[in-house]
């Protein structure tokens, strides 16, 4: 018998409540319906939007016409979120998961600050989206900043590198004998002890340290993570808290934990990895089933709520990874050791252990509360060899022990693959860089394209196929059991942004509907189609950049890169806090004890995944931008000098190539494409020539000359040249492609074209 419908009354009681559109999951979340009543709410949304009462946006999303909204807007809802503020005075407030930014003006700023945790009263709705005026500051931004010292007299003050910061910043307490000494010009840090409280105020600071000369790598990095809120050094409460541990587990965690030292569970990491938080493996029975387990380091039984060990992981929310070194969630007590899966010694962990079929379909699965003892510590480059993938690297004495039973794991990884393929998760491969720096001087050695062996990339897919069935049988029992967690959730892609890419395809004669790329299942099966083309790389690149960013967030939208109905993060507690807080509900369950599910608790969870969230897209940038800087210092001996790359990112100033070695990015302006005038064409997808319409597009092999290297503003600049290494200062000619200069890809950085 089919679901009764919702009343439209009730329907449209849920989306007046909110100035953003929701999605139909979060809908029917809100309306408590379950998913054979889908179809139902579909027809009256169907309905409202056809007699004007509710709009459809892309993505399955909905919201209340302007006149449902009236009383909402009246009301002066009030929302949480960060403050991102633009440099020219005004600023966005940032709504968990999809909803729509809040703008708010310069004169409604209040005395908040760029990255302040804030709440924003809705004062009007607009054909340009919702404005609001900052009602209160609920947490303060990190007070370290990064800047240039200033003296004129007898004045000192901080320009700040972050433009998007309130200066001049006066400092304090210069003259004492204990301050450091600074030099107008120096690069400083220094530490906000007094914030605004007006629009028309700056904050004040004290000095913390004097870094050096901007210019000069270990200088310029100190500067990314200050600018960021990054501070290295974990607070000393919570390092006496995982100091006090010990080296060694205590005996007494062992009692009633599961004894699964009887499984050889190996890590699999690269060699460069910085922590083992998780362990695989698995057995095939005669019948062609499956039994995998996959342990995690108990990270929950350490780090407890409302400990200092909590609060400074909350508030870092993931580590960090430099081409030099890590920043760690979690001390390095923990993360180094307690919380590491290094072999032959004991650990505790939480396993998952799933019965695959032989089509790789889940028939059964438990969540063990254990304790293991590791067999190896194997790389990709091991296991890749021992499997025959690759004769490239060293043979593993570890690994070519285990050879027999890593060809299981193969197999099994390979169904599952097989198995979400089908279903529609994307499969895209887009390089990722490598920079390998001198530990001593911090100057960046090399840029490479990290993982380009075949045979090692297959080694990377075991592993991250039983990471996704860990994940996805964890979501799957949560949903199940009603427990709230925080979700890993991905919108569906942008509209816009797939027209863009299906311009693209149509230049590149790739048939593609945009009408299709709703459909997962149908957008897989184009990326399939094209996994031969001579310009995968780009058409991948292209496609991430107009997906939507994944995050965290309490309402199960689902995953749309991964096909998958529900999704978590539960296999890195020990680096992202969302793992550590579904650990908290998952060992709970398998105590049996009780798990909150009122509505402060899902609050609770709903403030950790915005943090969380905004905490990894801090992460991201600086990640990025140390990434960019390492590249730019690695080309000022470069200038003069001509490299063959592939245009990868066109932009209204130029064109983006990306070298083929050093993987590095160039950034190839308009007036240096050649002598004619060039402009973008009316797809954003290429540079065209005015008077000769030399067409210059994504994809396009060209030879560029380094010009210029701006390393504060992390961008290395070239100049268009010949095959024959001259500039193009005369008539622009098209250029032709090689067999050599095809295909190469880059990575989606931000500069306006968008990450998932």
């Amino acid at each position: 018998m089919p679901a009764a419908p919702p009343r439209r009354a009730s329907v449209l009681e849920v989306l007046a409540s909110y100035a953003r559109a929701l999605h139909l999951h979060e809908i029917a979340g809100r309306l408590g319906l379950d998913d054979a009543s889908m179809p139902a709410l579909g027809r009256v949304l169907d309905d409202l939007v056809m007699d004007g009462s509710v709009s459809a946006l892309p993505g399955h999303r909905f919201r209340a016409a302007e006149a449902g909204r009236v009383k909402e807007q009246r009301s002066g809802r009030t929302v949480e979120g960060y403050l991102s503020v633009n440099p020219r005075g005004f600023g966005f407030v940032a709504q968990l998961g999809d909803a729509d930014d809040i703008f708010v003006p310069g004169e409604s700023l209040g005395g908040a600050m760029h990255g302040d945790r804030v709440r924003a009263r809705v004062v009007a709705r607009t054909h340009k989206g919702t404005e609001g005026a900052i009602e209160e500051v609920l947490e303060r931004r990190p007070a370290r900043i990064a800047g240039l010292v200033r003296k004129r007299g007898r004045g000192v003050w901080l320009e700040p590198d972050d433009e998007r910061i309130r200066g001049p910043i006066v400092l304090r307490g210069t003259d004492e004998p204990d301050a450091p000494a600074a030099n107008d010009g120096d690069v400083a840090i220094a530490v906000i002890v007094r914030f605004p409280e007006r629009p028309d105020e700056n904050p004040e600071a004290r000095f913390v340290e004097v870094v050096g000369r901007p210019g000069e790598p270990i200088v310029e990095v100190k500067k990314v993570l200050a600018v960021h809120g990054v501070i290295e050094e974990h607070a000393p409460a919570a390092v006496a808290e995982a100091e006090a541990y010990g080296a060694e587990v205590d005996p007494a965690a062992f009692a009633g934990r599961e004894d699964l030292t009887g499984v050889p569970l190996p890590t699999i990491d690269p060699e460069d990895a910085r922590d083992h938080d998780d362990a695989i493996w698995a057995v095939r029975n005669e019948d062609g089933t499956y039994r995998a387990w996959i342990a995690i380091a108990d990270v929950s039984h350490y780090v407890r709520p409302g400990t200092s060990l909590d609060e400074s992981a909350r508030e870092r929310g993931c580590s960090i990874y430099l081409p030099d070194r890590a920043i760690p969630m979690l001390p390095r007590a923990l993360s180094g050791n307690l919380c590491s899966l290094l072999p032959d010694v004991l650990r505790l962990c939480l396993c998952v252990e799933v019965d695959p079929a032989a089509t790789g379909e889940p028939i059964k699965h438990r969540i063990v509360e254990g304790f293991m003892r590791s067999r190896a510590k194997l790389t990709y480059e091991g296991v890749a060899r021992a499997l025959g993938l690759t004769t490239a690297p060293p043979e593993s004495p570890a690994a070519e022990s285990m050879r027999e039973d890593l060809a299981v794991l193969r197999d099994l990884a390979g169904l599952l693959r097989q198995k979400r393929m089908a279903r529609g998760a994307l499969d895209l491969d887009l390089p990722e860089a490598k920079i390998v720096v001198d530990r001593e001087t911090g100057r960046p050695l090399e840029a490479k394209r990290r993982a380009q062996d075949p045979g090692v990339a297959k080694a990377y897919q075991i592993v991250e196929e039983l990471m996704l069935l860990a994940n996805e049988t964890v979501a799957r029992d949560l949903v199940e059991r009603q427990v709230p967690t925080i979700f890993r959730v991905h919108a569906p892609p942008d509209p816009q942004k797939i027209a863009r890419f299906a311009a693209l395809c149509e230049i590149l004669d790739v048939p593609f509907d945009p009408e299709e790329a709703g459909d997962p299942k149908k957008l897989s099966a184009l990326m399939k189609k094209i996994r031969a083309h001579e310009q995968r790389a780009i058409l991948d690149t292209l496609l991430v950049r107009s997906l939507k960013q994944a995050v965290y967030d309490v309402v199960n939208i689902g995953h749309f890169g991964l096909a998958s109905k529900a999704y978590l993060h539960f296999t890195s507690p020990i680096r992202r806090y969302p793992d550590l807080v579904v650990h908290r509900s998952v060992r709970a369950l398998a105590r049996a004890e009780r798990v909150a599910k009122g509505p402060d608790a899902v609050e609770q969870l709903r403030t950790a995944a915005t943090t969380a969230s905004e905490r990894e897209r801090r992460a991201m940038q600086v990640e990025r931008e140390v990434v960019d800087m390492h590249r730019c210092f690695l080309m000022k001996d470069a200038v003069g000098e001509s490299f063959a790359g592939t245009v990868t990112g066109v932009v209204g100033s130029g064109v983006f190539v990306t070298l083929d070695a050093p993987f590095v990015e160039v950034l190839v302006r308009a007036e240096t494409l050649g002598a004619d005038a060039y402009e973008a064409d009316e797809t954003g997808l290429a540079m065209v020539g005015v008077r000769s319409g030399d067409r210059i597009q994504l994809g396009d092999p060209m030879m560029v000359r380094i010009e210029d290297v701006a390393i504060l503003r992390r961008t290395i600049y070239g100049r268009r040249v010949s095959s024959g290494g001259e500039a193009r200062d005369g008539e622009a000619r098209p250029v032709r492609r090689t067999a050599s200069t095809r295909g190469r890809g880059a990575k989606a950085e931000e500069r306006g074209r968008g990450a998932s």
